[in-house]
């Protein structure tokens, strides 16, 4: 009885989410990041903001059941919030009150929630839990540069995603065509696999929404450089990285469809899934279309290739989803408790075979369902490679979403159109990011 009756109170919640921002005097707090909180019984009340509620809701609604069987007296409020929502939801209720205990907290926004204090630092609770040693050391080096606090870090790791090159096997056998496992190999099937008569393309490319952060995808993994900054000055315009941007960006209308200009990731993925292209790059997240447009056996999905045979793989981190305690609740105790448990090998193994994500705590590498999802297998496998680099993107940057977004997709797109060139277009960027570390430094 006791469960049908907390799920009830969750899915009013839910729907009564304006509701939840209202409140002021919850078992979270009701000072923002201004308070610092309290351990608390253990006992009681938690709530928990699911950062990508409605997608999620189902399989954090069956960790919280187990979470509730195991710990019969803590209750669990979960909130769900729209990711689209979620960055200015936190910053509203640092400001005004009502913040969660628990909330789900990706690298993206991370920095700006550290700099407002609204999180309390997690590293001594791991190093005393039964999480220490068990998550992925280029996940929590995410969190740690993330959070632009030197090696302290201010969520748990719970998943990553990564960029993933996936491509139609049916395509590339009918045509001939080696699997893209180089980058010769790669630009010699969007050569070959095109036949713009005939509406088919090798490739499809992001012009539109997200189409810088893919881009850097291509031009660290295409150029073996390893580091975002050398020195205080990025890397972003250095010379392999923008001749690997005028290969990348050449395929444009050559080996893509003209419409690609515009792009976002939905209509990237539409495109792919409707059509005859025979490759696309995104992340992991897009596997479900993949395999629900052509079936498991006429698409594959593997990582990025190494610059050069032999020579290590060059990755860009993607964002890292965790989870955060926040400074203001009034239940530590308990709140850590529910992240110590979603962190743990089966809750972190279940939410990632739903999500489709590769999992932070390394003891689910084994787990039977990675093995049957190959691009994740592959994913996580190069990631949690000692040989491979990851080159740490500046989350920790106030300015980084508006330079790396609304600042640059409109001159990535002038790119596409041969407006500017590679070079102009990486100066402008680099320029941006120097002058933004030189500010960020100076404010530390």
């Amino acid at each position: 009885m006791r469960a049908t009756i907390h799920r009830n109170r969750r899915t009013t919640a839910a729907v009564a989410l304006a509701a939840v921002f209202a409140l002021t005097a919850t078992a979270c707090g009701d000072d923002g990041s201004a308070g610092g909180g309290d351990e608390g019984s253990g006992k009681g009340e938690i709530t928990f903001w699911d950062n990508n509620g409605g997608v999620r809701t189902p399989v954090w609604e069956k960790i919280i059941a187990e979470f509730e069987k195991k710990n019969p007296d803590i209750d669990v409020t979960y909130v769900p919030i729209p990711i689209t929502d979620v960055q200015s939801k936190y910053d509203t209720a640092i400001a005004g009150g009502g913040l969660p205990d628990v909330g789900g907290v990706g690298t993206a926004y991370l920095a700006n929630m550290v700099a407002q204090d609204a999180l309390e630092p997690v590293g001594d609770r791991i190093e005393g839990s039964a999480l220490k040693g068990k998550l992925s050391e280029q996940m929590a080096e995410s969190v740690r540069s993330a959070g632009g606090r030197g090696d302290e870090m201010y969520s748990v790791p719970t998943s990553a995603n990564q960029g993933t090159l996936w491509y139609r096997t049916d395509l590339f056998e009918a045509a001939g065509a080696e699997p893209p496992t180089s980058w010769d190999r790669f630009y010699e099937a969007a050569e070959k696999l095109t036949d713009a008569k005939k509406n088919e393309f090798g490739f499809t490319i992001r012009g539109g929404a997200g189409s810088v952060a893919q881009a850097l995808d291509m031009m660290y993994a295409q150029s073996g450089i390893d580091t975002f900054w050398k020195g205080d000055r990025t890397t972003v315009n250095d010379p392999k990285n923008v001749e690997a941007l005028e290969k990348y960006v050449g395929l444009y209308k050559k080996a893509t469809p003209e419409a690609d200009l515009n792009n976002d990731f939905a209509k990237m993925v539409a495109q792919f899934t409707q059509g005859d292209i025979g490759m696309l790059q995104h992340n992991l997240g897009s596997y479900t279309d993949h395999v629900k447009a052509f079936g498991k056996d006429k698409v594959e999905g593997i990582p990025l290739p190494p610059s050069a045979e032999g020579s290590p793989r060059t990755i860009v981190s993607n964002p890292v989803d965790g989870l955060g305690l926040f400074k203001s609740s009034k239940n530590k105790t308990a709140a850590w408790k529910f992240i110590e448990f979603a962190a743990s090998h089966e809750m972190n193994s279940l939410w990632n075979q739903e999500a489709g994500s590769i999992p932070a705590n390394t003891e689910a590498s084994g787990d039977a369902w990675i093995s049957e999802v190959e691009p994740v297998k592959a994913a996580m496998e190069s990631l949690n490679d000692p040989g491979t680099k990851v080159v740490q993107l500046p989350y920790y940057l106030p300015d980084w979403n508006n330079i790396s977004k609304a600042d640059s997709e409109p001159d990535f797109q002038k790119l596409l159109l041969g407006e500017i060139s590679a070079k102009q277009f990486a100066d402008k960027l680099a320029g941006a990011l120097n002058d933004a570390q030189a500010e960020w430094k100076q404010q530390q």
